[in-house]
């Protein structure tokens, strides 16, 4: 505690220091290079190098130690450094606020499951943002556990989970343990995604027995709340389904369903325009029995906001085209 007083004291009493002196010494710190902040700086290396050896000399301490490959901060240095850093940080801010920079940023945080309908609601929904406006939008796809610790932990704000109707009594009694709210979004049951020239794209009537002789492409992380993995898994994949994939984001799954026609993919409806985009359709499976939610999380006192409103309006919009092509 002594050597934070004794450095808030210094630059508080000692002329010398100015906030120029801080943001060079800082920027040294950050570069490990004095060229290199020189060139950062827009200044030469020589009066960089000049600035640095006032400052020390008017704190008393060494901040640098110079070697062939750049710099490194002493341990007084480091220290030191920590409160300039604060204080530099503070001055932007200043400057921000009273120059009139400084805007109300407007944000949006969701967490998501891989489903391209939604991805396309957001498509859409970023669309019309008014871009004249500062925002920060935050957009995760994720898997059902992992969107209700980003919810539960307030690093997002919504958060729609995916999860087999059989498993809902376990998802609603986590929700009330974490105080969250919900609301169905609707349920269904997958469809088989394939590429247009798959075995099987023209076949008017597709049967669980004719997929086994293909690869499917699956979520590798369907957890449950209470459940062990192991369980939920057999529960999921298909025991006469020999030949898998697990695959973590749509990316990669279009990559392989476009250029791999022996594999295929269960899905919830996907829009149009990605089917045509990456060369797919989607059939109806005759016995895929399984029956899934979309569920949208919030916590218990959450007020949703002007952009949440409009997001939610265009997944109802978009979630309402887009099953009903396949209905």
């Amino acid at each position: 505690m002594r050597g934070e007083n004794r450095d808030d004291n210094q630059i508080e009493r000692n002329t010398a220091v100015n906030i120029q002196h801080l943001i060079y010494a800082v920027e040294v710190e950050k570069m490990h290079s004095i060229s290199k902040a020189a060139e950062s700086l827009y200044m030469g290396q020589p009066n960089l190098s000049r600035a640095i050896k006032e400052l020390e000399e008017s704190i008393g301490i060494t901040l640098f130690n110079r070697t062939p490959h750049g710099v490194t901060s002493t341990t007084e240095g480091a220290e030191f450094l920590k409160y300039a850093k604060s204080i530099v940080d503070q001055v932007t801010e200043i400057e921000s606020i009273y120059s009139g920079e400084r805007k109300e940023k407007a944000t949006f945080t969701i967490s998501v499951p891989r489903a391209s309908y939604i991805a396309q609601t957001f498509t859409d929904f970023v669309k019309n943002v008014d871009v004249s406006q500062s925002f920060e939008f935050n957009y995760k796809e994720t898997n059902a556990m992992r969107t209700i610790k980003n919810v539960d932990d307030g690093s997002f704000s919504l958060g729609i989970i995916r999860f087999q109707q059989n498993f809902e009594a376990y998802f609603t009694a986590m929700m009330e343990e974490k105080s969250m709210s919900h609301r169905e979004l609707g349920s269904f049951s997958y469809l088989v995604l394939m590429s247009e020239r798959h075995p099987l794209a023209q076949k008017e009537r597709i049967v669980l027995d004719d997929l086994s002789k293909y690869i499917e492409l699956s979520h590798g992380d369907p957890y449950v709340p209470y459940l062990p993995f192991s369980d939920v898994k057999k529960a999921e994949d298909d025991a006469q389904l020999d030949k898998r994939i697990y695959v973590y984001e749509r990316g990669s799954q279009f990559d392989l369903l476009s250029e791999v026609c022996s594999t295929f993919m269960w899905v919830s409806p996907i829009p149009d325009v990605m089917l045509k985009r990456h060369g797919l359709v989607q059939r109806k499976c005759e016995d895929a029995t399984r029956v899934y939610k979309d569920i949208l999380i919030f916590k218990e006192k959450h007020k949703f906001t002007e952009l949440e409103n409009e997001f939610l309006d265009e997944l109802k919009k978009c979630r309402k085209e887009v099953f009903s092509e396949v209905n």
